[in-house]
């Protein structure tokens, strides 16, 4: 008996059919799922790896692969630093972008950037880190620098002057708080942690 008699989808001169099956149960209804991010728009994104400080074995461990993201509240106009792993798409940072923040070089590397977090809200309870995150090449990480400083410059000015009382989304709105004790939560900037290894192989971005 031949292949073709043998498949039921076949027809019999061989061809493909295209069967039709009416769903035993039809949903009516879409779940929405809230990602907290509804009231913010993206104002910056960039695929990069990240990595955070382990103080207790003094190595630099990868959080996650995936998009970095500066949210800016449409409200409020403060903006945070989101990112999620691909695929999971769990979030491995989010806290809000303070005026004691200072990305600093990575030794060794001209495409990775290495600054200190008061309250990171990804992990729950929030948690002081000292996060670095590497771009696949120079340009991009002077990129995100660029944005990083000038969405600190915005929510600096927008503390002074008052502006942006409503209340913004429930992430963003503890990453703020958590931003007025940043400084008393800071590591001391005289402690030196060891570069992230450079070789770290890049993951492969999936095809489309």
């Amino acid at each position: 008996m031949s292949a073709e008699a043998e498949n039921p989808v076949l027809g019999a001169a061989g061809e493909e059919s295209d069967p039709h099956f009416e769903p035993v149960i039809k949903l009516t209804e879409q779940v929405e799922t809230k990602t907290n991010e509804e009231d913010e728009e993206a104002v910056f994104k960039m695929r990069a790896k990240l990595f955070r400080f382990d103080s207790t074995t003094n190595e630099w461990k990868e959080r996650g692969t995936g998009e970095v993201r500066l949210l800016q509240h449409k409200e409020t106009k403060k903006v945070r630093l989101v990112m999620r792993r691909d695929k999971t798409l769990k979030v491995c940072a989010n806290h809000l972008i303070s005026a004691e923040m200072k990305l600093q070089p990575n030794i060794g590397s001209d495409r990775s950037w290495v600054w200190k977090v008061a309250a990171d809200y990804s992990e729950t309870p929030p948690t002081a880190e000292t996060l670095a995150i590497r771009f696949a090449n120079s340009e991009n990480a002077a990129q995100f620098k660029a944005k990083f400083e000038e969405a600190q410059s915005n929510n600096v000015k927008l503390a002074s002057g008052g502006v942006g009382d409503a209340a913004p989304a429930s992430a963003a709105e503890d990453t703020e708080k958590a931003a007025e004790v940043s400084q008393a939560a800071e590591e001391p900037a005289a402690k030196k942690e060891p570069a992230v290894e450079a070789d770290v192989e890049e993951k492969k971005e999936e095809a489309a």
